[in-house]
């Protein structure tokens, strides 16, 4: 905690509030993508959107527009159901209950402790990927999550945690993960933890198992899909062939694939034979 007082990011915008609305917002955005990334995508969105009925009052299509950049767009529409889920049902009050807080689109089991947390005070832990590697490397001598167990891991994190102030806690061990205790260059040297870290005294082993090839991201449908939605965020709406036309050659014949997987997860929609962002109103040109 006394390196946490010192070298902690208590600048992070989403740590200067306790609105769950917001904390709700930043724990999406940051879900597989990195914090600077997040960072000027998060006060336009509240600057915006400011409250949870405000965002549910947006259209899809303005919403998902609004993500472009931040990735994984199925993220942007889950968070829109949610506030108009809360507005709907919970008269506009984001809950803190964890139990709650999961029975909304796109909230699993940590975004909904780390909500409950840092937006509600509740002491629950929280074991985000960086939480979970310091505990895996300090107490289990492993390299990741992954060979020490998330049962494991999961286990540890709920005896270290303190009878009050767990938000400083799990903040404490976030940040130790993200600056010091890193997936591939770990710092050792800074961290307050090293005369108690079972995996330095075995040597920091590397993580068990060989990496496979990764394939070219262009390549994937991922790709393919999140071009289709960019596609559509700059056009009212656009035929197949226009939508083709975008995609690299090695995605020919998969197009309607790629519109009907779209499709079901409600990011895209079909007027006739043309395209569109849902709620975009598509037009013939």
């Amino acid at each position: 905690m006394r390196w946490y007082r010192a070298h902690g990011r208590h600048q992070l915008p989403w740590r200067q509030t306790r609105d769950p609305y917001a904390v709700l917002v930043s724990e999406v955005m940051l879900q597989q993508t990195q914090v600077d990334r997040v960072l000027p995508y998060y006060e336009s969105w509240l600057a915006r959107w400011p409250a949870v009925d405000a965002l549910a009052s947006a259209s899809p299509a303005d919403v998902i527009r609004a993500w472009q950049g931040l990735g994984y767009n199925r993220r942007a529409l889950a968070l829109h159901r949610a506030a108009c889920l809360v507005v709907a049902e919970n008269g506009g009050r984001v809950p803190v209950d964890p139990v709650a807080l999961r029975a909304l689109p796109g909230v699993g089991s940590y975004t909904a402790t780390a909500v409950a947390c840092f937006a509600g005070g509740i002491q629950t832990p929280v074991v985000d990927t960086n939480i979970g590697r310091v505990l895996a490397r300090v107490l289990a001598g492993k390299g990741n999550v992954a060979e020490a167990g998330t049962a494991q891991v999961a286990a540890e994190a709920h005896d270290l945690l303190p009878e009050r102030g767990a938000r400083d806690h799990n903040l404490a061990l976030m940040d130790l993960g993200a600056t010091v205790c890193s997936a591939r260059a770990p710092t050792c040297n800074r961290c307050p933890l090293r005369a108690h870290c079972e995996w330095r005294r075995l040597g920091s082993p590397l993580a068990v198992g060989a990496l496979k090839p990764a394939r070219r991201f262009d390549e994937t449908s991922r790709f393919a899909r999140g071009r289709i939605v960019d596609a559509l965020r700059s056009a009212s709406s656009l035929a197949a062939g226009e939508i083709e036309a975008k995609l690299p050659a090695i995605h020919a014949g998969k197009l309607h694939t790629y519109l009907a997987a779209l499709e079901r997860d409600s990011m895209i929609t079909r007027t006739g034979d043309r395209w569109s962002l849902p709620g975009a109103g598509p037009t013939a040109g």
